[in-house]
């Protein structure tokens, strides 16, 4: 019992380090690859979402190209994708309730509404655009050796720049008014509350464990079952180490603070090695076009991003913790990704399908394309730090 209360007490009940839970995603990341054949990713399977939103009220989304690419076949509850990003809900269940991290919030004005709901457009439409988010177009796209992720990485972050300026502009400011109090306020402490909601956390856990199990060894998934077991470890992760990629990259312009950008590298370089080590086992990699379409859709996911306010894992998280905004943020996610499959047909043969997939291991030869992966994110974590010390250079001379 001892055990218990001090595993409680010191590990499931506060948030975690970022740089060892990103390392820890990387990992996982990649034998996710393995295991699956696929990469952890989450807006194709919005995207689907908002088809089959569609179906309900007669829309034949069956001849649409981006559908067909993207397979929309089946439901949640058969696709790998889709039951990964159940047991990644019910992963951040489980991390709010157990840390006491539930409490409904509204957006505190009106301009935080449009935010999240314009910004999330923007950002899903850019996704998917690119070919994927900050996973399948950077985290996760970057270990596959699919040059688009770079290319789409590095207007990301031109994206987040503006994103940063106009989301700092007076327009977007909180209107609220501070009030100066003259002593300081206890905050309310329920300790019949705070084990309630751990218990809620322990079933939710117990819960996603069963069902995984259930898939395996009863339904005869395996890999839906493992997709459950991954997402929730996924889903664990990133809300007990509040890892968001979006304040990932836009604090390095607001703040100048790059930890969890580094830690991010330093996941990246652990999965790259395990990618690797399953491509040349036979694995297939997944590799996109490289086109204008990860010019534009890195640079319109950036700027959605900050505007938002969050990316497509950070809303996840912070939505189940009762976050009203991050909700709208998902809401906004599924209907520009919906938007891009409406216009594929139409824009894909000029931003897309035209250009080349470019595979770094088949350009440079295998070891070549590692050690090519590998310069490049040496020189993004150089990029990185060149970008913290303009910030703080900058900052001193104010």
């Amino acid at each position: 019992m001892e055990f218990l209360q001090n595993l409680r007490q010191n590990h499931l009940t506060k948030f975690w380090k970022p740089v060892p839970a990103v390392i820890a995603l990387g990992i996982l990341s990649a034998y996710y690859f393995g295991i699956t054949g696929t990469y952890w990713a989450v807006t194709g399977e919005f995207t689907r979402w908002g088809g089959h939103f569609l179906q309900l009220f007669g829309v034949d989304v069956s001849s649409w190209g981006y559908y067909k690419l993207m397979s929309i076949e089946g439901n949640i509850f058969t696709r790998v994708d889709g039951v990964m990003i159940i047991g990644m809900f019910a992963g951040c269940i489980v991390a709010a309730f157990w840390g006491n991290n539930v409490k409904f919030r509204m957006p505190v004005n009106r301009i935080r509404v449009y935010q999240a709901l314009i910004g999330g457009i923007i950002a899903g439409f850019g996704a998917r655009l690119g070919m994927g988010c900050n996973l399948a177009s950077f985290f996760t796209g970057i270990p596959q050796f699919s040059f688009h992720a770079w290319v789409f990485t590095a207007f990301m972050m031109v994206g987040v720049y503006f994103g940063v300026k106009v989301a700092l502009s007076p327009f977007f400011q909180s209107k609220i008014k501070m009030q100066k109090v003259s002593c300081s306020k206890n905050l309310p402490h329920d300790e019949v509350k705070v084990k309630n909601f751990f218990t809620l956390g322990t079933i939710a856990f117990i819960l996603i464990i069963l069902y995984a199990l259930y898939l395996i060894f009863i339904a005869n998934s395996p890999k839906l079952g493992m997709a459950a077991l991954f997402g929730a470890s996924f889903g664990l992760i990133i809300a007990k180490a509040q890892v968001c990629f979006t304040s990932a990259f836009r604090d390095i312009f607001t703040t100048g603070r790059s930890e969890l950008a580094i830690a991010i590298i330093i996941g990246m370089v652990v999965a790259t090695l395990g990618v690797f080590t399953y491509l040349n086992m036979g694995a297939a990699p997944k590799i996109f076009w490289t086109g204008p379409n990860v010019v534009i859709g890195g640079l319109l996911f950036g700027f959605g991003i900050v505007i938002a306010g969050g990316c497509e894992c950070g809303w996840m998280y912070r939505a189940v913790e009762g976050q009203v905004h991050f909700a709208i943020v998902g809401v906004g996610n599924i209907i520009g990704a919906t938007l891009l499959a409406f216009v594929w047909d139409d824009i894909s043969p000029t931003l897309a399908t035209s250009w080349p997939k470019i595979n770094l291991l088949q350009s440079f030869g295998n070891y070549g394309g590692l050690i090519a992966n590998y310069g490049l994110l040496l020189l993004f974590f150089i990029v990185i730090l060149v970008l913290e010390k303009k910030y703080l250079n900058k900052s001193r001379n104010r």
